[in-house]
Parts: structure tokens; sequence; C-alpha cells
């Protein structure tokens, strides 16, 4: 029999990993619901027509495409199932959620009166990507987004670089830079190059910088019609070095007849701004020209974040987005800031770090441990009163030599065994061992339970 495999780009998470994994949850989550935001969930699933022309054209080709299934097929030739292109209305009108910023603007179309404005919600979900698998990357991925949808105010924008930097103090993550940028300052340097009209394109290959190189990029920009003359000023622009003001200084000069790009620098000095009065500095904050992000959605300030030091690429990202809920036919434009985190590669960024915590690990504190059928009936109310106390808490449930106990405990990396034997049941003290030190010292009851609170 042939041995069972996984799809490429997909995994499965035994208890150690789930572990590490609700550690990075719960400190997103935690932050997230700290700073006023409401969970949602939508379906795994949404309608094509949800998902297309809402990525861009890369991000379409990554779609995921659900085979219609029962009598939807009945009309259509086996033979032609090969073209699937041409036919895709035919064979595929539900796709896999890309991620989860659509689903959440098709959410508030749909809810429009039901919700209050604005509207802070968080989610926590997995996406799927028809993407090439490699480290880092997958097919399917949990994705954290927190939005705020309703409002112009860059607040918004400072509570999100906040909320990065929240999360990754309880994570014990201290090296790392947040990149912001600004679509208007990106449009400006279009409109400098003479590129107008073909921003899609430019902003695609410059997204590209960090991953293939600048002459790869240039010789892409060259293949789509760009200038030798507008490739040189492009990159006189995005190598732009020294400090975030050095940099926003540089460019006011650029943009001094460009309004678009003028808009642009504003909105980021109001976002430092807005920190500052936060009681924040922008330490880890980097203003970076060439920070591009594909999506096409994004029409203001743009950001993402790199741990520094590891193989993994951004861990999170995010930005504005002003007409995402006009392309569901909105009347009313509704402005809408967010960010995503990526949990997988937070936890390959972390694993590397070695910055784990022993408490991620989610399993029992303690083992009630017994040596007979007697001492293991008086070890059943022991486990009660340490569950009724809060400690989790389990019993070695067959009779079994002490040491093949204690080294299940071991395995399971449960910190604390209560060994339970005639002169136990007959004082009512107990012996209770740390497995990590080897001490060992006899308790009453209640005094255990708060021995294991603490």
């Amino acid at each position: 029999m042939e041995k069972p495999t996984l799809p490429k780009g997909t995994r499965d998470f035994g208890p150690a990993v789930m572990g590490k994994r609700q550690f990075i949850f719960d400190a997103i989550r935690t932050v997230f619901q700290r700073f006023g935001f409401q969970p949602l969930e939508t379906p795994a699933m949404e309608n094509l027509s949800t998902l297309t022309g809402k990525y861009g054209e890369e991000g379409d080709q990554l779609l995921f495409k659900i085979l219609n299934s029962g009598d939807f097929l009945k009309d259509v030739k086996p033979a032609n199932l090969a073209h699937y292109k041409s036919l895709t209305p035919q064979i595929a009108e539900k796709g896999l959620r890309y991620d989860l910023t659509v689903p959440f603007a098709r959410y508030v179309v749909m809810n429009r009166n039901d919700v209050s404005f604005p509207f802070r919600r968080y989610q926590i979900q997995p996406v799927w990507r028809a993407d090439r698998p490699q480290k880092g990357r997958y097919r399917e991925f949990y994705q954290c987004d927190a939005d705020v949808v309703g409002t112009d105010s860059l607040l918004c924008e400072a509570e999100s670089i906040l909320m990065i930097r929240a999360v990754f103090n309880i994570l014990g993550i201290a090296d790392y830079t947040i990149k912001i940028n600004h679509r208007a300052v990106l449009n400006g340097v279009a409109e400098l190059i003479g590129a107008r009209g073909n921003e899609v394109p430019l902003f695609v290959a410059i997204d590209k910088i960090d991953k293939i190189g600048e002459e790869k990029v240039r010789e892409e920009l060259s293949g789509k019609g760009f200038s030798q003359k507008s490739l040189t000023e492009l990159f006189e622009i995005l190598n732009a070095k020294g400090s975030t003001p050095s940099k926003m200084s540089f460019l006011r000069e650029k943009f001094r007849n460009n309004d678009q790009g003028t808009k642009g620098i504003q909105d980021l000095g109001q976002v430092f701004h807005l920190l500052k009065g936060l009681g924040t500095d922008d330490t880890p904050v980097e203003f970076d020209i060439a920070l591009a992000r594909g999506l096409s959605y994004y029409t203001g300030c743009i950001f993402e974040v790199k741990i520094n030091h590891v193989s993994i690429g951004s861990v999170s990202g995010g930005g504005r987005y002003d007409h995402l809920t006009q392309a569901f036919g909105d009347k009313e434009n509704l402005s809408g800031v967010g960010f995503s985190f990526g949990v997988d590669r937070i936890y390959d960024a972390m694993d590397e770090l070695n910055l784990f915590p022993k408490k991620a690990l989610i399993s029992s504190k303690a083992l009630v441990c017994h040596f007979d059928e007697q001492s293991f009936e008086y070890g059943l109310n022991v486990l009660t009163s340490l569950r009724n106390g809060g400690i989790a808490s389990e019993i070695y449930p067959d009779l079994a030599k002490i040491r093949k106990q204690l080294d299940y405990a071991n395995k399971k990396q449960i910190p604390y065994a209560l060994v339970i034997g005639s002169d136990e049941m007959n004082s009512g003290i107990l012996a209770i061992k740390n497995l990590d030190t080897g001490e060992q010292e006899k308790l009453y009851l209640d005094q255990i339970v708060e021995k294991l609170k603490k």
C-alpha cells in the first residue's frame, strides 16, 4: 500500500509545534483586543467574482479555483476539461480565499447596516495561494489581520505600527525593521521618470528588488519599454541613502512641483508625528522609498516588517486602501487600513533565533503517578482537586511501573509528578517531584495546588 503524503506546500503540526504556534496566536490576539478590535470569521471559499480583479494580474494567477461539483458539470464534455482557463466560468465558480482583506471588504458591504463605523475587526484564519512552495512560502498558511474601515485618520497607520511593536515585545523579538512608504510617493516617482500610465508594472517590478536585485529589475522594466534614462532617474531616487528625515527632505525637493509625491511625504510626516504623540519613538521604523507591495488595492501608506538576521522574508505587512468596497458596488467610498501577521514565517524566524520560551509547550503541569489499584483510586480524587484548582493535570491511565510513568511525563515535558503510595494515602502528605531539577518535597494537597498555581 502506498504511504500517505501531503500536498506540496502544506504541513501537519504536532503538539510541540502547535504549542509554539498557539503562543504566537495568543500574543497577536491579546494585542488586537487590547487595541479595541473585534473578532470576525469568513468562509474558506468565496465566489470567484469576489476574488478576481482585486489583487492584480499576478495575484489572480495564484488563486486556487474550486471545480464545480454535482450537476454543475453535466453539460461540460470531459475532453474539454483540459481547456481549463477558457472554461473557468463553466467549471469553477468559487475559489479559496487568497487573503483576508478582500473577504473583509465583501463582509462590510453586505453588512453595512449592522456594523458601527469606524469598524475595527481582527481575523485569524488560513488562506491559500497556488504559489511555488519554498522555505518560508507555503500554499496554505495562516494570516492574522487587523483592519479599520470607515476613517481617513492616519492614527490608524500609527496604531498599526504600535500593534506590531507590542506583539513583537510579547514574543521576545527585539531586532526587526518596520519599513514604511506611501503609494503617492511611488506615484510621484512614476511621474518624475515619465511613467504615468505604467504604474502597475513599475510597482510590481520595484517590489521584487529585495528578492531578485536591482539588475534583474532593470532588465524586467527595460523589457517592458522603460528607457535607460528613466531607469537611471528611478534608481537614483530608490537608492537614496541616509536617515528617514534626510530621505524625506531629499524627496520634498524632488517633489516641489509634484502634488502626488508631496501628499505622500506629508502623510508620512503626520504618521511619525502621531507616533511621537502616542509616547513612542520610531526606532524600528524606516522610510523605504523602494517599498512598493505588489497588491494593487493599496492607495496610501504601506508597510512591511522584516525580522533582522534571519533567512525568512517579511513577516508582516499592510497599508491603506481607499476603494476596495467600491469594487463590490458600494456607492460610498469607505477608506480602510490594515495589516497582517504571517504566523508561519514568524514561527520559522523565532525557531531560527531560538526565541520560544518553555511555557510555549501546551501540556499538563502535573502527572499523578500510582503503584497499584488502590493508589490509582486515591489518585483520582487528587486529580479532581488539581483540576478544580486550575492546574492542568492528568493521571497515568494504566497500572505500570513508576519508571514508565515518569518516562511518559518526561517525554511530554510535564514538569511535576505526584507519586502516591500507601504512606501518602495514610498521611495525606503527597510527594511532588520537579522533573527538571530532580528535587522532591512532601506537601499537603492544598499546598501543592498553591505551589503549582505560582
